[in-house]
């Protein structure tokens, strides 16, 4: 059944209360555009919690000024359907001005953690995502949050803040779901283009790679960078940010992997950046 939709925090309040009298709440909070992966994270909600809300809120503040906020894509409708096929109770649809509202000025940051990978390249991005993902705790008040492990950055921002806030919310990491090909499911890999599409594979290619070589004892970690950005190098038409292997828990630079590790990577096709990555233990 296709779940209902709220637009405002008080509707939003009292049909999670209602909700609550069954069980525990769980939340997943998505930009919308829904594909598989985040149907998973939906499935995990509903198996560990009795209400399940979903939101959809394509969040301005996380934007910088030379990224996709305008064209990123709008299908709530679409989005209800895999809600409901997951096993979501309620989709909480806000507008901007419902989360902001007029002479909001109040922003949450975590330093560290947020300064690193994809910090440098995108200013101020972790900052909107800690303040709009604060602000939905607060307004939905779960007691689980579901989150994907493709953003792992942001995993690791949400675990810190949700720990230096005493936030009362349980975070569950999903693992990467992938197309049969391996690439990460993304919303943004719609905007590929068909040669774009057929070359993107490489990415995880080169993260199985280097972690497979890892495996098999090699501890330096500059030489499983320089491996590591040979191989996505080798992509056609790519252009690499960056493919650094840092430490699992606070992203920090390591020489050898003396610890667990993340090998995290940022390449663009065309005008599409995407992300991806492989935890190393």
């Amino acid at each position: 059944m296709t779940p209902p939709v709220v637009t405002t925090v008080a509707d939003l309040r009292a049909a999670v209360a209602a909700g609550r009298a069954a069980g525990r709440v769980g939340f997943v909070p998505t930009m919308g555009a829904l594909h598989a992966g985040h149907a998973q994270l939906v499935r995990t909600s509903a198996k560990l919690c009795r209400f399940t809300v979903v939101s959809v809120f394509v969040n301005p503040t996380q934007f910088g000024p030379t990224e996709d906020f305008a064209k990123y894509p709008r299908t709530l409708e679409a989005d209800r359907v895999v809600c409901g096929e997951a096993g979501a109770d309620l989709v909480f649809a806000p507008d901007a001005a419902e989360v902001y509202p007029a002479g909001s000025a109040t922003v949450v940051e975590v330093p560290g953690v947020s300064d690193v990978l994809e910090g440098p390249a995108r200013p101020g991005h972790f900052r909107g995502v800690c303040t709009v993902v604060l602000k939905l705790f607060n307004m939905v008040q779960p007691d689980v949050a579901v989150f994907g492990a493709k953003d792992a950055q942001q995993v690791r921002v949400v675990k810190a803040m949700v720990r230096d806030l005493n936030v009362p919310v349980d975070i569950v990491v999903e693992p990467t779901v992938r197309e049969p090909d391996g690439l990460a499911m993304s919303s943004r890999n719609r905007y590929l283009s068909p040669a774009e599409r057929a070359v993107a594979p490489g990415i995880y290619r080169a993260l199985q790679a280097v972690r497979s070589r890892a495996l098999a004892g090699e501890w330096d970690v500059a030489r499983l960078e320089s491996a590591l950005a040979a191989a996505l190098a080798a992509i056609p038409g790519g252009r690499l940010d960056y493919a650094r292997i840092v430490d699992d828990a606070t992203l920090q630079p390591m020489a050898r992997l003396d610890r667990p590790a993340l090998a995290a990577v940022a390449l663009s096709l065309g005008t599409t950046r995407l992300i991806d990555n492989v935890t190393i233990p």
